[in-house]
């Protein structure tokens, strides 16, 4: 597992990611880059497949509209989906990778696909997070 730890770790690197966590004995990494919108990013490598998660927000009252919207919206993410966690009031971004033959731009297309999410939907989470 350490050697694809190494190769994870190295894309990030390479694409400019702040990596402010990273454990390689339970293959974890937590990235962080604010101009695209990217906080906490967890990456966690679980093999055969790396889970990529982000924390979105918080439901405080769930209302079918939301979930409706969040469910729409999936249509359109290029990469990941928007996911409840185990309690039902987290909405959470995630996606998962094949790490057997994972590359730089497969791994980059999925958090460029968090990001362009972030960037068009941004109003309705706000909206959301206070609902």
């Amino acid at each position: 597992m350490q050697e694809k730890f190494d190769t994870i770790k190295n894309y990030l690197i390479e694409l400019n990611y702040n990596i402010t966590h990273e454990d390689s004995k339970e293959g974890v990494l937590i990235i962080q880059n604010e101009d695209e919108g990217i906080n906490n990013l967890i990456l966690g490598i679980a093999d055969p497949i790396l889970i990529i998660e982000q924390y979105i927000f918080k439901i405080t009252k769930p209302d079918e509209n939301i979930f409706q919207q969040l469910l729409k919206k999936n249509r359109d993410i290029v990469h990941g989906a928007f996911v409840l966690d185990e309690t039902g009031e987290k909405v959470i971004f995630r996606d998962t990778l094949q790490i057997e033959n994972i590359d730089l731009n497969e791994l980059e297309g999925s958090i460029n696909s968090l990001s362009l999410l972030l960037s068009e939907f941004s109003e309705n989470i706000i909206q959301f997070s206070k609902a």
